[in-house]
């Protein structure tokens, strides 16, 4: 279903770090009801880090399961992991979850496959399950951008917003919420996370864009940059 790779989204980042992952946990533990006896489903888990760091937590009894069609080698050991698609494992899946968390990754699929995923994500859901879908905050977005780049998240915020507008008016009953993390982080590091194209709008900028982007952030910010990582989750 995701045709988009990014490879390295939660590699080495505030992403994987320990403190987001705890404080994204935590942000979960308080608005679904989850216990030792929870099944939970991650599509797009990347590395799996966040659904390792939950059955710790939780100590889940089932290992969570981690889909992706990236079958990164330094993956979380203590999740389970398919490297597969969502339609594909939605056609085998026998399980159903308590939770299916889709972060960060409903904004590389079009409107139509977007529809079918929900629905089939709605299918494999337990009698109180639930979906957690989370985008970037199309309206307070805080992150580091050069002028290309700028341009580049502003189109694909726009098209955000029109995908949980088609979501509401799918499901008008859904809910939303905000979580927010305070990021700060060494400018070096990230021009390398910038070099290494850690999101999907830089993927299509060549590299002569790139070294133009990051002579743009090392004059722009100071060596330590700070800003607010602000998503916003919708609850089906």
């Amino acid at each position: 279903m995701v045709s988009t790779v990014i490879k390295n989204w939660d590699n080495k980042n505030w992403l994987s770090s320990n403190n987001y992952i705890k404080s994204f946990n935590n942000f979960l533990i308080k608005n679904i009801k989850l216990n030792s006896n929870s099944k939970i489903l991650d599509i797009g888990c990347g590395r799996g880090k966040i659904l390792g760091s939950l059955r710790s937590k939780l100590k889940l009894k089932n290992k969570p399961l981690g889909i992706d069609v990236i079958n990164h080698k330094d993956k979380d050991n203590r999740i389970n992991f398919k490297k597969i698609d969502a339609k594909n494992f939605f056609s085998k899946n026998k399980n159903q979850f308590d939770l299916i968390l889709i972060k960060q990754t409903i904004h590389l699929l079009d409107l139509n496959t977007i529809k079918k995923l929900l629905f089939l994500s709605k299918k494999n859901l337990s009698k109180n399950g639930k979906i957690f879908i989370f985008t970037l905050d199309t309206y307070q977005n805080e992150l580091p951008t050069f002028k290309l780049m700028k341009t580049k998240l502003e189109k694909s915020l726009d098209r955000d917003k029109r995908i949980l507008e088609f979501i509401s008016n799918l499901y008008p009953k859904r809910l939303k919420k905000k979580f927010i993390y305070k990021v700060k982080i060494l400018k070096k590091k990230y021009l390398e996370m910038i070099e290494e194209r850690y999101i999907s709008i830089l993927l299509s900028l060549n590299n002569q864009q790139i070294s133009i982007g990051l002579k743009e952030i090392n004059s722009k910010y100071k060596k330590t940059i700070r800003f607010k990582d602000r998503l916003t989750c919708i609850v089906l």
